[in-house]
């Protein structure tokens, strides 16, 4: 259904109780600030803050710049953290537990492991540590009532020259706890083709593939994260609504003002939107993180409800929960409250971002069918 359906809207609590699956979510944007606060302590990291609640206000206020730039250096203070084996595995296992507190019933976990071997770690030692935190943080959900399953993505930095060290690491880890491969960091003058050989070598070796395209760079980053890199996914890829002509009816009453679905005008995609609607290609969409860096000026204008009346594969996700403030719940929450969003929006996201996970067929169709639509189908019934 569409947000023109009348569905039911549910509150806060009945969202907090959906079942939610997250495809891009940060390891190191997702720390709780207590957290930060005794890692520093121990490491002697200098922070902005000495207590939980401002530096928490730091982080939101810092990354509130609206750019993309200013929005990254704020995680140095995070990984500035997270060296150590310990650390790395206590961070992962916190971000376990707070995102099935959410509800979340599927995660993937992305992190840059090169950013971690300041310590004296390496490249596989940082992968098992984070994998060792996962796998307490599955045990310790699950005696506490949560079933959750969780896959790392390990990322590669743009601007360095590691991608395919990277890309080995994801090859070697692959039945190992790593579920994909990404690229990260500042994308504008990044781009796919910095290292072309990486995206057949990956290919070769099964290994899926999303990619932050669409975010502070536009088309030209698109265009080559599907074509050139063969994204599976598309980090974002909010600016694709960049190659959608909204063309309004001179006759709407409203202003010339076009709905969500194009009434009062029309939409007329590109030959980049079409190939990227066509074949369904996820977006990774995050619409708190993205009014930060200035992908959008509101929830109500964001990118993501255009989308996903155009019936492109929507996904909605938290990005990085320390900078934004946020978790599933609040994102799903403004969604509805701000732009008109039903339970049935939020089912059809969720159910296209299952289907989008970096796992096996029959492991999603079991996610939908045993899971998600099930938990779905309980808070409707709350709600009628």
């Amino acid at each position: 259904m569409t947000t023109q359906d009348h569905g039911a809207r549910p509150g806060e609590a009945l969202i907090r109780a959906l079942p939610k699956v997250v495809l891009h979510d940060h390891l190191d944007g997702g720390l709780r600030p207590q957290t930060v606060l005794e890692l520093a302590d121990a490491a002697g990291h200098e922070l902005p803050a000495t207590d939980a609640d401002s530096l928490a206000a730091w982080f939101r206020d810092a990354a509130d710049s609206g750019t993309l730039v200013r929005y990254i250096e704020t995680f140095e203070h995070t990984i500035a953290v997270m060296q150590t084996a310990d650390n790395l595995a206590r961070v992962a296992r916190e971000a376990v537990l707070d995102l099935a507190a959410d509800g979340v019933v599927y995660a993937e976990q992305r992190w840059a492991p090169e950013q971690h071997l300041r310590g004296g770690l390496s490249l596989g030692e940082a992968v098992e540590a984070v994998q060792a935190g996962i796998d307490d943080g599955i045990a310790a959900a699950a005696a506490g009532g949560h079933i959750i399953r969780v896959g790392q993505l390990v990322g590669a930095m743009r601007q360095a020259d590691r991608w395919q060290e990277v890309a080995d690491l994801a090859v070697a880890y692959r039945d190992r706890g790593v579920v994909g491969f990404d690229i990260a960091g500042p994308e504008d003058g990044f781009l796919p083709s910095r290292h072309l050989g990486i995206w057949r070598f990956l290919a070769e070796h099964d290994v899926p593939v999303t990619i932050h395209a669409g975010e502070a760079a536009g088309l030209d980053s698109i265009g080559q994260a599907v074509h050139l890199g063969q994204a599976d996914r598309l980090g974002h890829g909010a600016r694709i609504i960049d190659d959608i002509a909204f063309v309004t009816d001179e006759h709407d009453p409203a202003d010339g003002a076009l709905s969500a679905d194009g009434r009062g005008g029309s939409a007329d995609l590109g030959r980049l939107a079409h190939w990227v609607r066509d074949h369904q290609i996820p977006l990774e969409l995050c619409p708190v993180s993205n009014l930060q860096t200035g992908v959008a000026d509101s929830i109500a204008t964001h990118p993501i409800t255009r989308l996903k009346e155009l019936d492109f594969a929507v996904t909605l996700n938290t990005d990085n929960r320390l900078m934004s403030r946020t978790s599933m719940t609040h994102e799903m929450k403004l969604l509805v409250d701000e732009a008109g969003w039903t339970i049935d929006d939020l089912v059809d996201v969720t159910v296209t971002a299952a289907w989008g996970a970096f796992m096996h067929h029959d492991e999603r169709r079991d996610l939908v069918d045993q899971v998600i639509m099930p938990g779905f189908q309980k808070v409707e019934g709350a709600l009628v």
